[in-house]
Order: structure tokens, then C-alpha cells, then sequence
């Protein structure tokens, strides 16, 4: 495999549309239940030898414990007979991924490097992050997919890492897991309140080319009787998987957010190189369609400023027009520069003007507020440790923080 990647707008032409995994997921021999859905519960411990009677009270008390409650082992399980939990403890875990480093944040934003369970005993461990952003009236965790992209946007860092594998169903709700073991965010936290109260698929990886496992880990968040967040709060970010946008809004019928960055498909093809496949007319007619879009339940354009390159009034105007029938609202993202980029984040004077003619338009237009900038947890800042590369590329990580 060829890793090529765009490393400033003039060479995007050049750049691969998708890359291809290097490696592929070993399981530990002992694995977790984490990601596993109920009837997939209750068939391994079928495999166990618990009858068949039995199987639906143990999967829901199961449920209850490692979703609603958070239990780290099988010994919390206190309405779990003895027996019955040494069984379990024989043959499966409730592992979720392993905190190697926290960093916080001058503004309270956290950043976890998180290693990943593996029964590979050649190759290192993998590692992904994922990042927390309290606000005042929410606290949003932002959940990468796979290990690197199979994306090269060009302005984004992540794009210069390797697609090592997608994670699995398990990992992705691990993370979720994870953030809510560090911040005590469980069943019984005292005051009742919550502070994970919204989900965004917007770091490392392209969600919808890991539609199955993305899919299966989302149900799990959602399920209220478990994590139960809300799909009304529960953000899917994609670049423009085109035959996948339908089938996320059927099988997951969480809110729908768009990596556009570009309004004509020449600038696009360079910024995003999936145009080539999918172009924009494509793309938007594919969110035209999407399953339970409405004023109510917008889909987001995010919408990256880049000085000189796609911030002009008539990039705006074509923006509106280009929109027009969609029930929309347009993020636009100050650049987060990062070590060899070529390009620059737009003045804020003109990023203002931008999201004043949008706006004027009718069109909700928030500029993000960057988060996490002294940890590199903002937008494309983020990284990966699972490859050991140069300096710059150990940087490497796309967590996109979405705030209104």
C-alpha cells in the first residue's frame, strides 16, 4: 500500500481517494463483552453452557451492570450468582480500553490516550484518543472510529497517519466507557446529573467506512435501558460516504453532520479527495434524502476557514445557494494549523463576514470555538501513538469538537 497524502492544495490532485488497512483486529483470548449486543450476549453464554432459559435474565442483568451501572468486573455483579460469575470471569471480560495518558486543558477540555485490548503478541497495542469538552449546558465526548483514516483531506492532520485497522463495536463504546469511569459519570453519581451528555463521531477515522461496528456501538450508546444518550444527541460525522448516508439514517437515526469545506467540486477534489467519488451534487442529494431531516433535526455543514483558499463572499453565497431546500445550519472552524501545513486560518474579520452573510441568509452559522489547543485535543490536533513516525506525524489526530 502506497501512503501518499496531499500536503498542500496545488498537490491535492495527486492524492489517494482512500487507503487500505494494514492490519486487522486479533481479539485477546480471553475478550470482552463491551460492544457485544444482547442477542450476541446471550449466544456466548449459550457457548458457556447456560440454558436456554436462563439466557435473557442473565444477558439483562449483564446489560444492566456494564451499561447502566459501569461494573469493571464480574465480582461487582452482586445479583449474579457465585457460580455464575466465576463462569463468566473463565471465559470473558468487561474490559474497556486502558487510560495511558490524560491531559487537561487550560479551559477544562481533557484528551485520553487510550490502548487498546489485542491478543496480537507481535505487533504493539494499538491507540486511538478521544477528547471531552464540558460546556456550561453540555459535555460532549468526541469518539474516533478507526486507527488513522482511510481519508487524506488535505488540511487535516490525521490524513498524514497510515489507516492502521477500523476499531470494533467494542472499542468505539469503550471510549464512552472510559470517560465515564474518569469522570464518575455513572448510575450513581450523587446529584442525579450527567456530565457525557452528547456523543460526536468526529475523531480519528471515517465513521461510515466502518458502518457495522460505528452502527452496532451507537445502538449500545443510545439504548436507554444502558448509557441511554439520546440520538438526538448523538452526532455522526462524515466526509461524504455517499451510500452510507442513507443507511445511517435507517439503521442508527442519529443526527447527520457533512466535512463540506469546499462549494465547488474543483477546490473539494483537493481539500477532500473522496469528491472525486462522491461529488458534491451527490453528496447534497443524499442529504436531501436523509431519513428524518427537518427543522427539528438538521444536518450540519462544517465548514473549514482557510485563508485565501475558500473563505471569499462568493464561496458563501454559492454555500447558501447550494443549500437551499436542506434543513441546515453551517459550522465553520477557524483552521487549527498544524507542524508542514501550507495553509493559514482566515482572518477574523473575514470569517465574521462569512457567517454574517450566511446568517442573513437564514442559516444558523456558529463559529467554533477552538478547545483544547495547549494539549492539541482542537480540531485536527489530536494524535495517535500506535505508529512510532516522525515528530510531526506523531501529532496527528482529527478530534472534531462540535459546540453551537
Amino acid at each position: 500500500m502506497t501512503d501518499t497524502v496531499t500536503t498542500n492544495a496545488v498537490s491535492g490532485a495527486s492524492a489517494l481517494v482512500e487507503k487500505v488497512p494494514l492490519e486487522t483486529y486479533v481479539p485477546p483470548a480471553k475478550p470482552s463483552l463491551i460492544g457485544l449486543s444482547r442477542a450476541e450476549i446471550a449466544d456466548r453464554l449459550g457457548e458457556i453452557g447456560v440454558q436456554a432459559a436462563q439466557r435473557k435474565m442473565r444477558t439483562q442483568q449483564l446489560w444492566n451492570w456494564m451499561y447502566f451501572r459501569g461494573a469493571k468486573s464480574f465480582a461487582e455483579m452482586t445479583n449474579v450468582s457465585k457460580d455464575m460469575r466465576a463462569e463468566l470471569e473463565k471465559h470473558f471480560t468487561v474490559d474497556r480500553p486502558e487510560v495511558v495518558a490524560e491531559q487537561i486543558s487550560n479551559d477544562g477540555t481533557r484528551k485520553w490516550l487510550l490502548r487498546l485490548p489485542s491478543g496480537d503478541k507481535v505487533e504493539r497495542p494499538h491507540e486511538v484518543e478521544c477528547v471531552y469538552i464540558p460546556e456550561t449546558d453540555r459535555g460532549t465526548l468526541c469518539v474516533s472510529s478507526q486507527v488513522g483514516c482511510t481519508l487524506n483531506c488535505s488540511f487535516c492532520h490525521t490524513g498524514t497517519q497510515r489507516l492502521v485497522r477500523n476499531l470494533t463495536a467494542g472499542e468505539i463504546v469503550g471510549q464512552v466507557m472510559v470517560a465515564r469511569d474518569r469522570l464518575n459519570d455513572w448510575a450513581d453519581r450523587e446529584d442525579g446529573t450527567r456530565r457525557v451528555t452528547n456523543i460526536v463521531m468526529m475523531g480519528m477515522g471515517e465513521p461510515l467506512y466502518n458502518f457495522d461496528a460505528v452502527r452496532d456501538a451507537l445502538l449500545i450508546v443510545g439504548d436507554n435501558e444502558g448509557i441511554g444518550i439520546s440520538r438526538r444527541r448523538i452526532t455522526l460525522s462524515t466526509s461524504g460516504v455517499v451510500p452510507n448516508i442513507q443507511r445511517t439514517g435507517d439503521e442508527i437515526g442519529v443526527m447527520l453532520a457533512i466535512s463540506l469545506h469546499a462549494v465547488r467540486d474543483e477546490l473539494r477534489n483537493e481539500l477532500v479527495p473522496l469528491n472525486r467519488k462522491y461529488p458534491i451534487k451527490e453528496l447534497l442529494q443524499a442529504c436531501r434524502d436523509y431519513p428524518g431531516a427537518s427543522n427539528a433535526r438538521r444536518i450540519t455543514f462544517e465548514y473549514v476557514m482557510l485563508k485565501g483558499v475558500n473563505d471569499s463572499l462568493d464561496d458563501a453565497k454559492l454555500l447558501v445557494k447550494l443549500l437551499k431546500g436542506i434543513p441546515a445550519k453551517i459550522n465553520l472552524i477557524p483552521f487549527n494549523p498544524w507542524p508542514g501545513t501550507a495553509y493559514e486560518c482566515s482572518d477574523w474579520e473575514q470569517i465574521e463576514k462569512f457567517s454574517e452573510y450566511i446568517f442573513n441568509a437564514g442559516y444558523s452559522s456558529p463559529v467554533r470555538t477552538p478547545r483544547g489547543r495547549d494539549i492539541l485535543a482542537a480540531c485536527g490536533q489530536l494524535k495517535s501513538e500506535t505508529e512510532k513516525l516522525s515528530a510531526r506525524e506523531r501529532q496527528a489526530l482529527r478530534a472534531m469538537a462540535m459546540t453551537d
